[in-house]
């Protein structure tokens, strides 16, 4: 192919695609924002205006068959994933598909199957694991420093009453609560750091999902073929926004703060054992991108013929896999 810029649309523009995913495409290599699509014809020309982009729709149907457009950045509600999905792999679009990848295994599948029929590029948002921050736990996990990993923490919550989704518990459009939204970026990077797929999964979850609610906490449980338990601690009954991540190994503990965060700062803290008890932590400063700005670049590069990137939708299905089980959907 020859080399160009990709030209993006994104499906769903509200508060997070103005916020991340719009500067995102324009920072990214070789790609533009041309379209961007919202229910209310006047509400979609005003941010048009606004963010500088020449196309806008109220469909995505519309956005999709616009010959301008080349890929889509879904970040739609959740319930739409799969049939938006669909709809920009049959008019020849690629995809990247904002995390959860859909409500269950089976719309997943349908995804890949139907994106593969049509020849275009399945992403999906874990973007967590590009993190120059999990990486680096991950290089000391297989450097051997740590010694066998016994356990891997993690923890992810924040105040839900605080989200511009008025859909954030409705189980017709989420389909799952913290564990869909936020609790699948944990289990992603666990997933990522063990090289590994969980055998046993199994949760506690606060209220108890019913037919139009989802869950507002949860516990979710893993036990992985080398022996190693992880645990998923998510809410939204939180005072506040705090993701947190601890590797349990035989010779050396890692802990970091923030994990899930992009454009920051990062600290990682690393403990070694000195007869039971803690040796003097040694801390890295690591400076963690504009994961968005990565993923898109990523997805544009491949677009183009470069390497297939990590996210992509088989990737994800192994999440789906997890979280339907740990909610009881399988």
């Amino acid at each position: 192919m020859t080399q160009r810029t990709i030209r993006y649309g994104i499906i769903g523009f509200g508060a997070f695609a103005e916020r991340a995913i719009a500067p995102a495409i324009r920072r990214s290599k070789d790609s533009t924002l041309v379209a961007l699509q919202k229910r209310s014809a006047e509400t979609a020309r005003r941010k048009a205006d606004e963010f500088g982009v020449p196309l806008a729709f109220t469909t995505a149907e519309e956005l999709v068959h616009h010959p301008d457009v080349d890929a889509v950045f879904i970040v739609s509600a959740n319930s739409a994933h799969c049939p938006e999905t669909i709809t920009a792999a049959e008019a020849g679009k690629h995809v990247i598909v904002e995390k959860p990848m859909a409500l269950n295994v089976g719309e997943a599948t349908r995804m890949i199957d139907v994106c593969a029929q049509n020849k275009v590029r399945l992403m999906v948002g874990h973007m967590v694991r590009l993190s120059p921050l999990v990486q680096r736990i991950k290089a000391i996990i297989n450097s051997g420093q740590i010694g066998v990993v016994k356990a891997i923490r993690t923890e992810f919550w924040y105040d839900g009453r605080q989200s511009h989704r008025p859909w954030l518990l409705d189980r017709a459009v989420a389909g799952g609560g913290p564990v869909f939204d936020i609790g699948v970026h944990c289990l992603d990077t666990i997933r990522y750091l063990l090289g590994e797929e969980p055998a046993d999964v199994a949760s506690v979850v606060s209220p108890t999902p019913t037919a139009i609610a989802t869950e507002e906490s949860a516990y979710v449980t893993l036990k992985f073929p080398g022996g190693t338990l992880a645990s998923i601690f998510c809410s939204y009954t939180a005072p506040v926004r705090r993701s947190f991540i601890e590797v349990v190994g035989t010779e050396a503990l890692i802990t970091a703060n923030d994990f899930t965060l992009s454009g920051h700062l990062g600290r990682l803290t690393y403990v070694k054992g000195k007869a039971n008890n803690p040796a003097p932590p040694v801390v890295e400063e690591i400076q963690v991108h504009d994961l968005y700005v990565e993923e898109i670049s990523q997805f544009t590069a491949w677009i183009l013929g470069g390497p297939e990137p990590e996210l992509t939708g088989r990737n994800a299905l192994n999440n789906q896999r997890v979280i339907d089980r740990a909610l009881g959907f399988t």
